[in-house]
């Protein structure tokens, strides 16, 4: 029970710092929204959707390996000897990824920033310290020092509110946005760089196993590659087809949707320690039992808020952004959400794949996915607009989770509960129909009809005996003081 309990706070812990980022970013997107241009908008959602593609490609997926080779390790040297060796390959595949950025910053600025250099070049150095960051927040996250790293990731996500609110309302647009996600980074990186020296010193590595985190990292960056194509290339095709001002519409509709991942963020930051722990240990049942507690908790919030999002979706981004830009991307919401119930779920479940090392069927189940994705996105685009990459998303998201588990099932088995499923998608049935028949419009009402929703599914599931007695007490247990 103990193990089980510390999981769950980790889980709540976890759960709560994805809750104020994603609070962080609704209050962000009305700024940005209603201070800049739709296109400058646009602009912005390029920054952030590059920012998460190039430390996962120049990285070859060693912050992934350090926490699968790492967890177990005790022994401060062997600490320093895996950490100090990845940093020190990461630091200069950064440093040549941000050179090759500035060298063609140009031709980049016209494809994506509207010929706006200035974004181009600051990008170098934002994308050089993310690496450094991702880097130095994984050793947090392979150590399961799982406080430290919520309170590294709020000061970031709040820093980064405050600095680009500063900017963006005192005049400075799209240019000074993107500068106060350079100060963040810059700051938060000296922090983790002084706390990580603190504890584990410096040493100079012999990269005595690289070879072993390559073999493992870098099978998992096609994945992570096709990953990115799979959830943010519809910008750039957007983009290219139709200009930044209809990634400016689209974004706030897929920001929306995808809001429901923040329920998987936390056991997808947690379960590759504790499963590996279980593995490794030869505590096959034990794995099994967090993995179905892991999916069952994750439906338990994610179906309600895909139906919940679908429908509250246009008043919502009225509130949000702009009138004109929930006009053209409230219908994004709904398969964007469903599409995201579906990819939380194969998070989870994929875990099964990495821990049997098998890394090169998840990279290819997410190549193939990518060619889906993007191929679809080609074609769709031009004649259906921002809908047709919405569309694409869900087809994407749902042939990761159809693969993803018919692979994993093959190596470990967990037991699914699809009573449950169907008892919290009756209950969420039950929930909607207070929002057709509402129809809110204003923030009070659609708050007000969020807090009546929540009511109604929690008392239709327990009358369903959705949730047992026992798993309410043990839950009641593991935020006990």
């Amino acid at each position: 029970m103990g193990e089980h309990r510390l999981f769950a706070q980790r889980i709540g812990l976890v759960g709560l710092l994805n809750l104020l980022i994603a609070l962080s970013s609704i209050f962000l997107l009305p700024i940005l929204t209603k201070t800049l241009t739709i296109a400058e908008y646009g602009i912005w959602a390029q920054i952030i959707v590059t920012i998460g593609l190039i430390p996962s490609i120049v990285m070859f997926g060693l912050p992934y390996s350090m926490v699968r080779f790492l967890a177990v390790t005790e022994k401060k040297e062997d600490v320093q000897e895996g950490f100090y060796s990845v940093a020190f390959v990461v630091l200069h595949t950064s440093a040549i990824a941000s050179l090759l950025l500035f060298v063609f910053s140009k031709p980049i600025a016209s494809m994506l920033f509207d010929d706006n250099y200035t974004i181009a070049e600051l990008l170098c150095l934002i994308v050089f310290v993310e690496c450094l960051n991702v880097l130095s927040l994984n050793f947090f996250r392979t150590s399961q020092q799982i406080k430290k790293y919520s309170i590294l990731i709020f000061i970031q996500t709040y820093l980064t509110f405050i600095l680009v609110s500063y900017f963006v309302l005192s005049g400075h647009g799209i240019v000074g946005a993107a500068t106060g996600i350079l100060i963040t980074r810059i700051f938060l990186f000296l922090i983790m760089a002084s706390l990580i020296v603190s504890e584990i010193g410096f040493k100079i590595p012999k990269f005595a196993n690289m070879r072993d985190y390559l073999a493992f990292g870098l099978p998992t960056v096609p994945g992570n590659l096709s990953g990115w194509v799979v959830n943010s290339s519809d910008r750039y095709v957007i983009g290219l087809f139709l200009g930044t001002a209809f990634v400016g519409y689209y974004s706030p509709g897929y920001a929306l949707g995808s809001a429901i991942q923040m329920f998987v963020a936390p056991l997808g930051l947690i379960l590759p320690a504790i499963l590996s722990k279980y593995y490794d240990e030869n505590k096959i049942d034990e794995a099994k039992v967090v993995l179905k507690f892991s999916l069952k908790y994750f439906l338990l919030f994610a179906i309600p808020s895909s139906f919940g999002l679908s429908l509250l979706s246009k008043p919502l981004l009225t509130i949000l952004s702009t009138p004109e830009i929930a006009s053209e991307g409230y219908l994004i919401t709904p398969f964007v959400a469903i599409g995201s119930v579906f990819f939380g779920a194969s998070v989870i479940v994929t875990h099964i794949i990495v821990l049997e090392k098998k890394t090169t069927i998840t990279g290819s189940i997410y190549i193939l996915a990518a060619i889906l994705n993007f191929g679809l996105n080609l074609v769709f685009i031009p004649y259906m607009g921002i809908i047709g990459a919405a569309v694409t998303t869900l087809v994407a998201y749902l042939s990761i989770f159809v693969a993803g588990t018919y692979y994993s099932f093959k190596y470990i088995k967990f037991n699914i509960d699809l009573k449950f499923v169907l008892k919290s998608i009756f209950a969420s049935i039950m929930m909607s129909s207070v929002i057709l028949k509402w129809n809110p419009e204003g923030m009070q009402n659609v708050l007000a009809t969020v807090g009546v929703c929540a009511f109604v599914y929690a008392v239709v599931l327990l009358l369903l005996k959705g949730m047992t007695i026992d798993e309410l007490i043990f839950f009641k247990n593991v935020f006990k003081s």
